[in-house]
């Protein structure tokens, strides 16, 4: 039997990675409160976001939980989603003309076997004028995004140049993500459309 996939998170851009690459996959909303996770460290926040999320839905014998988590980094601090215009715009203008860090954490569990995993990219951007940021915040790209900024969509324009995986800054390491779910005996169907 295989098992089924059930993906925790109601993020679009995870769930149109996982089509993107033909992978059948239900989603499962999870409830669990970020706030309590309270380390400061990129890399272990995410592993930890995603494992309790992982964790906080009910599985079932015949299913596979995949939960994710992303964090954008710049000097020690992480920026997550920005609530107003104003945490945007200061989130920009601090990556403007720098170099910083998108941080993925993943969790993929069974009844049996669990695995997570995080994946770093460093993304830079161009130096940005402020009427560029304001005319992209205008746009609402930027506000269900870790770091302000879409790399997929609008937010491309601000994207100088990437070191590692490109779908890590959309919020799902896709290619590591199908490696390590064939342990779980779930692949890709290169038929479905």
């Amino acid at each position: 039997m295989v098992p089924k996939l059930i993906l925790a998170s109601s993020s679009p851009r995870r769930r149109e990675l996982l089509e993107l690459v033909n992978l059948a996959f239900t989603v499962r909303k999870q409830e669990f409160d970020e706030s309590t996770i309270t380390t400061v460290e990129p890399a272990q926040k995410v592993e930890q976001l995603a494992i309790n999320k992982a964790k906080s839905i009910t599985i079932y014998e015949d299913e596979v939980i995949l939960a994710a988590d992303t964090v954008v980094s710049f000097q020690g601090r992480i920026y997550g989603k920005p609530k107003n215009s104003d945490e945007a715009l200061t989130m920009l203008r601090s990556l403007s003309g720098n170099v910083h860090e998108v941080y993925t954490g993943v969790m993929i569990r069974s009844l049996t076997k669990e695995i997570s995993f995080v994946e770093r990219t460093m993304v830079e951007f161009w130096p940005l004028e402020i009427e560029e940021i304001k005319e992209y915040i205008a746009t609402k790209d930027p506000f269900d995004k870790a770091g302000a900024y879409g790399i997929q969509s609008q937010g491309a324009v601000l994207v100088k140049n990437i070191i590692g995986d490109y779908f890590n800054v959309m919020g799902l390491p896709i290619s590591r993500v199908v490696r390590e779910l064939k342990q779980f005996q779930i692949v890709p169907n290169p038929t479905r459309c």
